[in-house]
C-alpha cells in the first residue's frame, strides 16, 4: 500500500548512539518502501555547517543516501537546530531541501508542512533568538568561524536552550492557537504537519467555519515517531528504542 512517511525532531547526536542506530535501521527497513520520507527539522541536536567534519553528519548522510539510491524520495525543513543545513550537505545525503510553510498535495489533500516553531508565538524569548540567528548576515559571519569556535557556540545555545526549557512555562513554548490559523489560512489549507513541540497528536478542530486537523509528530529522545499517511488512513505512532535520558 502506498504510504509517506513524516519524522522530526530527531536530534541526532554521538551521546545517544543507539538512537542513531534506531534511525538507521528504519531508513533500511520500513522507509524503503515508501513514496516518500519527509524530515521535518531538527534531525541533529546541533548542526554548525556543511563544512563539519565530524563523523556523525557523514555518517547520517550516507543513510540516507542509500535511502533515496534505492528510489525513496527525501525531502528536509530545517528547523530550529539545523537551520544551517544547506545544499551541500543536502546533495550529500540525496535530499531535497524544501522551505519551511511548504503546501504538497498528500494523496488529494493540500497538507501545509512546516518545523513548527514560527507557530509558538507567545515564547518571545526564542523569536527574538530565531529572528537573530536566521539573518543571513549573521549567518555567513558564524559560518566564517574555526570549527572549534562553533562547536562553542553550538554548545552554549544548547545549555542556554536546556535552561529557557526549565524556566519557562510550558504552555508558552507550545503553539498558539491563532497563528495556527492564521498559517493555515494563509496557504489556502485546512491540514498541517509539523513537529517542534515534542508533543505528539493528531488534533481537529474548526475555524472559520470548516474542519481543520494538525499534526504534531513526536521527538526520538526515548523511542522514534513516525507519522505514516496512506490514501485512506493516518497513522501516528512510535518506534520502540531503548529508554535514554532526554536532552532538550
Amino acid at each position: 500500500m502506498s504510504s509517506t512517511l513524516f519524522i522530526s525532531d530527531l536530534h541526532l547526536d554521538d551521546s545517544r548512539p543507539r538512537i542513531v542506530e534506531l534511525f538507521e535501521s528504519f531508513l533500511a527497513g520500513e522507509a524503503r518502501s515508501a513514496d516518500g520520507l519527509y524530515i521535518l527539522g531538527d534531525l541533529f541536536e546541533a548542526y554548525i555547517g556543511d563544512d563539519d567534519d565530524a563523523s556523525l553528519p557523514a555518517h547520517v548522510a550516507s543513510a540516507v543516501g542509500a535511502l533515496n539510491a534505492s528510489g525513496v524520495p527525501v525531502f528536509f525543513i530545517a528547523g530550529n537546530r539545523d537551520f544551517l543545513l544547506g545544499e551541500n550537505y543536502a546533495r550529500r545525503a540525496g535530499m531535497q531541501l524544501l522551505d519551511d510553510r511548504t503546501v504538497m498535495d498528500l494523496y488529494g489533500t493540500p497538507t501545509l508542512l512546516m518545523h513548527g516553531d514560527t507557530l509558538c508565538t507567545d515564547d518571545a524569548a526564542y523569536l527574538t533568538f530565531r529572528s537573530q540567528v536566521r539573518d543571513p548576515a549573521w549567518q555567513k559571519m558564524f559560518l566564517s568561524q574555526p570549527l572549534p569556535a562553533r562547536r562553542a557556540f553550538a554548545a552554549k545555545a544548547r545549555d542556554t536552550s536546556r535552561a529557557h526549557v526549565l524556566q519557562t512555562d510550558m504552555a508558552i513554548m507550545d503553539v498558539n492557537q491563532r497563528a495556527v490559523e492564521a498559517a493555515l489560512r494563509q496557504a489556502s489549507v485546512t491540514r498541517m504537519i509539523h513537529g517542534h513541540t515534542h508533543r505528539p497528536a493528531i488534533h481537529d478542530f474548526e475555524f472559520d467555519g470548516t474542519k481543520a486537523q494538525r499534526i504534531v509528530l513526536g521527538d526520538w529522545y526515548e523511542q522514534g515517531s513516525v507519522l505514516r499517511v496512506t490514501p485512506d488512513a493516518i497513522e501516528l505512532t512510535g518506534l520502540q528504542g531503548p529508554l535514554e535520558k532526554p536532552c532538550n
